[in-house]
């Protein structure tokens, strides 16, 4: 199986997430927990190399960080800074 990368990174919505947990002032951890409530079982380390590009996301996990986050999708997928977060 071929793993394919992006402009070198394995997802292109790592970099929202971490701005989105930051702006709520929430931990890796906190984010974690969030995610398992909502069935969606990730670990610490896992968020971490999310937000650093080194692991894929799937459909159903992008879904459940966009509740978590209380943002949406279509933020999550853009590749800017926005304050809309």
């Amino acid at each position: 199986m071929k793993i394919y990368d992006f402009n070198g990174k394995k997802n292109i919505c790592g970099n929202q997430i971490r701005l989105a947990r930051v702006r709520r002032r929430m931990s890796q951890s906190d984010l974690a927990a969030k995610m398992q409530v909502e069935g969606v079982i990730l670990e610490r380390d896992s968020i971490s190399r999310i937000e650093i590009g080194t692991r894929f996301v799937t459909d159903y996990e992008l879904l459940t960080f966009a509740k978590v986050l209380n943002t949406d999708i279509d933020w999550l997928l853009t590749d800017g800074d926005d304050a809309d977060a």
